[in-house]
């Protein structure tokens, strides 16, 4: 045994509590070392009447390591745990003290699990779970009142800029719910809606104020009960980290320098504000000087954003928030947010813009969820970009999988792209076999999906301001084949269970291979199994199956089984759904 390698600690995602009777626990080994785990587990108080042994289950491996997870239940809502290592006739014990040869007749060298206090369970909320996103850049998506628009408005569907303006307003995306409905997605993410002077409206004037090109908050209220009464969600976006240059806290300190009331609102390294050589003296989002950085240390900040917060909760009736550039604020002004926004709605959705490792945010006292570029990143280098073959795509999915508790997987906001990037189709190469395949892995995937909005009828762009073109909305230019193929994979999701659920099996995955298998399978729902081939190799596999009757999803052929296998025949970029009818049948197409 690699003892080097073999790693637990408690809390984090190592040992922690799903709900409020069940501890999960898991361990990492070295890949292939070890051949079984069991958790010695007991009461501290009670050990002798309490101790029991659980074998543990492999859950996942990733390039280096086997992570394996056991789910407890105490009895008295506390625990006292060792690890029993296995690997031929040997056995090691792994305690808090380290590694001893022989199990100790007591538990007092034990890692320890003081107590499943509920306060302290991480519970993002459960609708979440079901969710499927659409995110909406709401000046390019439909302009529904002309008597609102800017004066220099262009004509719908010409060249985006970055500085011109096209006219979407609130009034636009009331008139195209159906459109939403259709496609079956039940949550919206809107970028920023509130008075700014950009087409982006990233750099905030007035937080408790929807943009008068946009509507008004009225208007806003009117879309958010439209879409509650279609069972649509609504996550606004929140510039907490900066203000923008028309702020009026900021006007003030420009024309009074220190003496401002509000010169404590922003990071001032000298004065009077100003750009010297293209750095501003004051901190700002990246050295742009029209988005000055808040000081959200400052008590008269952090109440005027805990009102921003709660007031489009309770009088407009949000749900949630995104929160933008969320790693640049400090976590204590995080933690005051969530306590806010919780204490008004215990329902919200609170989901991060981090595009790295974020365990920090997410130990159940600031975020339920951030952005999941690694998530991204993995399935673009292996469907878009031919960077990643089978095993090294599956590999890292099974890190990301280890990384996090079960609730965070179970609620991570599972992106393509968005309007900070280039748009999918575009990042395919144009070719809508890869869209596919990364589209089929995204929604069929543990997390919450999200679909950049025109995705569904293939629009295209590079990255900004390409990727914020105007929606399509000539059917005779939208491709509805491929919305056909969005709003059949959303249904699936959502009828079945399985596709959602946090147990996913990879059945194929091979070095120098670009195709892989997954079976997506619950208890209280049919059983998927999914093939993917990424490369431009046609591929034959033999899948082993469990018995029954399996068919084609989009076919509707049914599939021959034969000595419990499946023989899958895979062209170049294809893929191939089958689902066994375990408990009902399959919804119609």
């Amino acid at each position: 045994m690699l003892l080097e390698a073999i790693y637990h600690r408690p809390k984090h995602n190592w040992a922690y509590a799903y709900d409020r009777e069940t501890l999960h626990l898991r361990i990492r080994t070295k890949k292939g070392d070890i051949d079984a785990v069991k958790a010695v587990v007991g009461d501290k108080y009670a050990w002798e009447g309490t101790v029991n042994k659980l074998p543990m289950r492999l859950f996942i491996s990733d390039t280096l390591f086997d992570y394996w997870e056991v789910a407890v239940k105490p009895p008295y809502r506390r625990l006292r745990y060792s690890f029993q290592l296995e690997k031929g006739r040997k056995k090691l014990w792994m305690t808090e003290k380290g590694f001893v040869p022989k199990l100790p007749g007591n538990a007092d060298t034990f890692f320890d699990f003081p107590f499943i206090n509920p306060i302290d369970v991480f519970e993002p909320p459960a609708w979440v779970k079901e969710a499927v996103f659409y995110q909406i850049f709401p000046e390019r998506f439909a302009n529904g009142d002309p008597s609102i628009s800017p004066a220099n408005i262009e004509p719908w569907g010409a060249t985006p800029t970055p500085d011109n303006f096209f006219g979407g307003d609130l009034q636009g995306v009331i008139d195209h719910l159906d459109h939403l409905t259709d496609l079956g997605v039940n949550a919206i993410y809107f970028t920023p809606l509130f008075e700014a002077v950009t087409n982006h409206k990233y750099d905030t004037q007035d937080y408790l104020k929807v943009d008068p090109h946009f509507g008004t908050n009225e208007k806003l209220k009117e879309l958010v009960d439209e879409c509650h009464k279609r069972g649509i969600r609504v996550l606004l976006d929140a510039v907490f980290n900066h203000a923008g240059k028309t702020f009026p806290p900021f006007i003030d300190a420009l024309e009074k320098g220190s003496a401002s009331k509000y010169a404590d609102w922003f990071h001032v390294r000298e004065w009077p504000l100003r750009v010297e050589n293209g750095f501003p003296t004051y901190d700002a989002f990246s050295f742009e000087p029209t988005m000055p950085k808040l000081n959200t240390e400052n008590a008269d900040v952090k109440e005027y954003l805990l009102k921003v917060a709660k007031y489009w909760i309770e009088e407009i009736g949000i749900d949630g928030w995104r929160l933008d550039v969320a790693n640049e604020v400090d976590h204590h002004f995080w933690r005051l947010f969530r306590q806010t926004v919780k204490g008004v709605n215990p329902e919200a959705y609170i989901l991060g813009e981090i595009w790295h490792d974020s365990l920090m945010w997410l130990d159940g006292d600031q975020f339920d969820a951030v952005m999941n570029y690694p998530f991204t990143n993995a399935v673009l280098d292996y469907t878009a970009n031919g960077t990643l073959d089978g095993l090294q795509f599956t590999q890292a999915i099974g890190a990301q999988l280890a990384a996090y508790s079960q609730q965070v997987t179970e609620t991570a906001f599972n992106l393509l792209d968005s309007h900070d990037t280039a748009r999918l189709l575009t990042l395919c190469g144009g070719d809508e076999r890869r869209m596919k395949l990364a589209s089929l892995f995204q929604l069929t995937f543990p997390g919450t999906p999200c679909i950049y909005y025109g995705d569904e009828v293939g629009m295209s762009g590079g990255g900004d301001p390409e990727c914020r073109q105007c929606m399509v909305w000539d059917e005779s230019a939208q491709n509805s084949e491929l919305f056909h193929f969005y709003s059949t994979l959303i249904a699936l999701r959502k009828e079945n269970p399985a596709l959602r659920s946090i147990d996913i099996r990879f059945l194929h995955a091979a070095a120098k291979d670009a195709a892989i298998v997954y079976e997506r399978r619950s208890a209280d729902s049919n059983r998927f199994i999914i093939a993917i081939n990424a490369g431009e190799r046609s591929r034959k596999l033999v899948v082993p199956v469990v018995n029954g009757s399996w068919s084609n999803v989009f076919t509707n052929e049914a599939v021959k089984v034969k000595d419990k296998t499946i023989t899958l025949n895979l062209p170049p970029y294809s893929f191939i759904m089958l689902e066994q009818a375990v408990n009902k049948p399959r919804i119609k197409q």
